[in-house]
């Protein structure tokens, strides 16, 4: 059974007792509502060296009358994932997609009095179902529950389907919170017990954001909302974000009582700077975090969408101890082999995913495609790198471009390859992104790999100084390294540094000594 394992600071997915390092792609929202469609997007996949494939899953078309599932698509993924020798994340566009409620059946969407939507402070209904109807939620557990079983019944043994997103980017628009009749009992109601007791249990590490709230407060255990948290937009997205983590809740724990498969939900980055209301506001942001693990334990996951920059501001919010990191969503751009080098070297990531992966982005494509490529390559040393803390990422840009790293008996002084002043591009106004990944083998031993990188060292003992002894580039082949070209002369300048220029992409394997 697929699951997620800590190591101590780390995680992994594991899938049928073996590590699997998730080089993915999400699918753009209407592509696998057809599977004509579909057939010419799989060889593309495979050209770019994807393992997994991250695919919608549409709640309007799996039930299109109540109580009567269509399980046609969801089949075709699966069969022709496994032709592919590809991996599949399923997403659930269940009550939420993106805020709205855009997936729900027709039999949902038109029966306002069986399932009220939200309602916005002027008093208009909104195209979102609220989280307070107990209709909704329970025929969104029915029909989740129906798709994780028949998930069990046809992929038990082979594990295709390797994670469910529960919901997309669930989020609140216009306003902070719901202000329906239902919202507003809630809202008048105590403070639930569950989020008071972990706030006093977690009193120490809570988010900045989440502590000072409820220090603003007082530190107080009892009362309404406003009582413990003040009257303030922020209140009103910690009380929207506590109701729509329940909700999540009890659909994945609905679906993990038929198939414990591990789950998570994504969030919508909100814009720094703006306020409650101005951004899909209560989902999984890292000033929820608190609220989200209280209220949802059903929930593995929880995991940024990228298209706001800050690639490692956001990284750093995500990675916690009970929180591994996923990114499942990247604006499909230049650059994101850079990051995938980084998220996984640095960060540890259990997975990397562009999203929209079948448009044609070419550059992008070949360069995601090349970085997946050295990967895949390197996936059992990364496994055994990260257990032991042996390995590390850099990404570098041209404001970002020099970063130092103790590793083995050295600091690893690196640099963009730009910096070097070389190619004509130095002098550009802007640099490509390069990132890369650098495993230490033994002391004086490492694996470099990534793209536009230049590493010099220096040992720790500062009376010596380091040599290279030889580096060789190379590739894996069934997990065993083959050296190719032993580099040397003008490929290392004369001895002083290892180097994979801009635009190419590789494994190195250095050897140092000192003197």
């Amino acid at each position: 059974m697929p699951q997620i394992k800590y190591w101590g600071n780390n995680a992994e997915l594991l899938v049928n007792g073996a590590p699997l390092l998730m080089n993915a792609g999400e699918l753009g929202n209407s592509s696998a509502s057809s599977m004509a469609y579909m057939e010419p997007i799989w060889p593309r996949l495979g050209k770019m060296h994807l393992n997994t494939l991250i695919t919608p899953v549409y709640w309007d078309l799996m039930e299109p009358e109540e109580g009567r599932f269509n399980f046609t698509l969801i089949d075709y993924l699966i069969k022709s994932a496994r032709q592919h020798h590809i991996k599949l994340v399923l997403l659930w566009f269940g009550t939420w997609k993106n805020s709205m409620s855009c997936y729900a059946p027709a039999w949902v969407k038109t029966n306002q009095q069986r399932f009220p939507r939200v309602i916005n402070d002027k008093g208009r209904p909104e195209e979102i179902i609220t989280p307070f109807s107990e209709n909704a939620l329970k025929v969104d557990c029915k029909a989740f529950s129906a798709l994780l079983q028949y998930i069990k019944q046809t992929d038990s043994q082979q594990h295709t389907v390797v994670m469910v997103q529960v919901e997309n980017e669930i989020g609140m628009l216009p306003n902070a919170r719901d202000h329906s009749t239902l919202a507003d009992a809630a809202f008048n109601k105590p403070v639930p017990a569950k989020l008071i007791s972990y706030l006093q249990e977690h009193q120490n590490t809570l988010e900045p954001e989440m502590k000072k709230i409820w220090q603003d407060g007082g530190f107080k255990t009892s009362g309404n909302w406003e009582d413990v948290f003040g009257k303030s937009p922020a209140t009103d997205e910690l009380f929207i974000a506590w109701y729509f983590a329940v909700y999540a809740n009890q659909v994945a724990a609905a679906g993990k009582a038929i198939y414990k498969l591990p789950m998570y939900v994504n969030a919508a980055l909100n814009a720094l700077g703006k306020q409650p209301g101005q951004y899909p506001s209560g989902g999984p942001l890292p000033h929820l975090i608190d609220v989200w693990k209280a209220a949802a334990p059903a929930i593995d996951l929880l995991s940024p969408d990228f298209y706001n920059p800050n690639f490692k501001y956001w990284n750093d919010r995500y990675t916690r101890p009970d929180n591994a990191l996923f990114i499942p969503e990247h604006r499909f751009e230049d650059g994101v082999d850079a990051k995938a080098f980084y998220a996984i070297g640095h960060y540890k990531a259990l997975g990397f995913s562009p999203f929209s992966i079948e448009s044609e982005n070419k550059s992008a494509s070949l360069a995601l495609g090349k970085t997946y490529e050295i990967i895949n390559q390197l996936s059992g040393e990364i496994s055994k790198a990260q257990k032991n803390d042996l390995m590390d990422g850099v990404l570098l840009s041209k404001d970002a471009d020099t970063v130092q790293l103790q590793m083995g008996g050295y600091i690893l002084t690196v640099s963009h390859d730009l910096t070097l002043g070389w190619s004509p591009k130095a002098k550009d106004a802007n640099w490509p992104l390069t990132g890369g990944i650098i495993i230490a083998l033994s002391k004086d031993e490492f694996y470099v790999a990534g793209t536009g990188l230049v590493i010099s060292f220096k040992p720790l003992d500062d009376k010596q100084r380091a040599g290279i002894q030889n580096v060789d580039e190379g590739n894996f082949v069934n997990g065993v390294w083959h050296a190719g070209r032993r580099l040397n002369g003008d490929e290392d300048h004369q001895g002083r540094h290892l180097r994979i220029p801009t635009g190419e992409y590789g494994i190195q394997r250095i050897k140092l000594y000192t003197y």
